[in-house]
């Protein structure tokens, strides 16, 4: 709202002149207090946690905006410890397409094929609440169903595969906060539900797993920051072949594309797989993500 000073005319006296002059300034002066107490008291949220969609396998809590699509292109290698026999991995990887999209603010959801067990997966996530001065988290939920399409009949001789096994589900509650302009921290608790599991390797059912994910991101210059994360698994066998996953690489932002560089344990990148089933062998891998 806005206020317009009334002409005094120039038939008031020079010192009646002043007299309202001066009361009208510093009513001005309280009023501007005021607007700025209002300004103070209101709702100023902080700049995202993090630049993209994922820490590096774990998810980051940045939504697409509305009307955004995204492309990512996820390739994880073979173990680096195969040396020249594989060129360092290099003869052997897993690939991951996804669209993403937006139709609402605070929401996205997106489709994916990866090569890794033939999977195909199908994923929302959700903004709870942001940073700001009266709220001191980023909150985002996210779930996924993910398809095995690659298991078969004939891999389990004993027992006849029903659609329903292969099917894995993930739900995670994502709780970042930026600390600085360089420094974000992100905290994920998560729940696994796998329909199947191969007793040969993971050595005991546990088709509920609870898990704790921990993700940070450091920025080093405008478009250039350093990630790492690693997924506790609470419910995996002393004996299981798989591992806790871990990740640690730098994105490189390009314009309308960023650079995921990254070496981690885990050749899937969707969350049953990279969760669950981490071969715990070094790879090196890369994400590109455009936004149209």
């Amino acid at each position: 709202m806005y206020y317009k000073i009334n002409d005094l005319g120039k038939t008031l006296l020079s010192l009646t002149f002043l007299l309202v002059s001066s009361f009208t300034l510093y009513a001005q002066d309280d009023l501007l207090d005021e607007l700025d107490k209002e300004s103070n008291a209101g709702t100023q949220f902080n700049l995202p946690a993090f630049k993209t969609l994922k820490i590096g396998n774990l998810q980051s809590t940045k939504i697409a905006d509305k009307g955004d699509l995204y492309l990512i292109v996820s390739h994880r290698f073979g173990p680096l410890k195969n040396g020249f026999d594989s060129f360092f991995g290099l003869d052997d990887a897993f690939t991951k397409i996804e669209l993403l999209y937006s139709f609402w603010d605070g929401v996205q959801f997106s489709i994916s094929r990866e090569s890794f067990e033939k999977t195909l997966a199908a994923s929302a996530k959700v903004r709870i609440a942001k940073q700001s001065n009266k709220f001191p988290l980023n909150l985002v939920g996210y779930a996924t169903i993910n398809r095995n399409t690659e298991i078969k009949n004939a891999s389990f001789s004993n027992y006849t595969l029903k659609d329903a096994d292969r099917y894995s589900y993930s739900l995670q509650l994502l709780a970042s906060r930026r600390f600085s302009k360089e420094f974000s921290f992100e905290f994920a608790p998560t729940y696994i539900r796998q329909n199947l599991q191969v007793l040969d390797i993971v050595k005991e059912a546990n088709h509920n797993q609870f898990a704790l994910g921990f993700g940070g991101r450091y920025k080093l210059s405008k478009r250039i920051s350093l990630n790492a994360e690693y997924v506790h698994n609470l419910n995996r066998h002393k004996d299981s072949n798989y591992t806790n996953p871990y990740t640690f690489g730098v994105d490189i932002e390009t314009g309308g594309h960023v650079f995921q560089l990254l070496f981690t344990n885990s050749q899937s990148s969707n969350e049953p797989g990279f969760i669950s089933k981490a071969s715990g062998d070094l790879v090196f891998g890369f994400n590109i993500v455009r936004v149209f």
